[in-house]
């Protein structure tokens, strides 16, 4: 029987945890969180890109529900944390730099001129509220993706997909 589903063709034929164990061995240091304070569809496409990126682990703080449809079943090939809180979510990151992705507040900057450290943690909010101001407090550093049409974002999981591209450039494709 042909295996239908969405993989490269070295895990073709594997089992569910058999292709887990294999991108363990390979993971990158790139973590990723979702502040969910929303019931947010996006949760799926930004866990989706974290499986084609094979970030090292995905955090959900808040609300441990999501829309899983357009993380297309690659959230079976990741290690997803949930935190009931931003305190718990902080307690797991001692030791990495926190890199908010955010635009309109007032000490954003541009997400082109960033130099990740090696163990960053990118943040993302939720499409409609953003990062809560308790989060964003927390952070080393808020950077935006820069807008150069006439709309002042890019829909949080396009965002999510470029954040984790530009520390791929930097550590793992340079």
């Amino acid at each position: 029987m042909e295996d239908t589903r969405n993989l490269l063709d070295e895990y073709k034929g594997m089992s569910n945890e058999q292709v887990f164990d294999a991108l363990s061995k390979k993971r990158n240091a790139l973590e990723v969180a979702i502040e969910n304070v929303e019931h947010d569809f996006n949760i799926g496409t930004v866990v989706r890109n974290a499986n084609a990126f094979n970030v090292s682990k995905v955090h959900i703080i808040g609300r441990k529900k999501y829309n899983r449809r357009g993380a297309m079943c690659t959230d079976k090939y990741l290690e997803i944390a949930h935190w009931s809180s931003i305190e718990e979510f902080l307690t797991s990151q001692q030791d990495r730099e926190l890199v908010a992705i955010e635009n309109n507040v007032s000490e954003v900057k541009p997400l082109s001129d960033k130099k990740f450290k090696e163990r960053t943690t990118l943040i993302f909010g939720s499409e409609g509220e953003g990062i809560s101001r308790e989060l964003l407090d927390k952070v080393d550093d808020v950077r935006e993706i820069e807008s150069f049409g006439s709309t002042r974002s890019v829909n949080v999981g396009v965002a999510s997909g470029i954040a984790m591209y530009e520390w791929i450039k930097q550590w793992v494709t340079r």
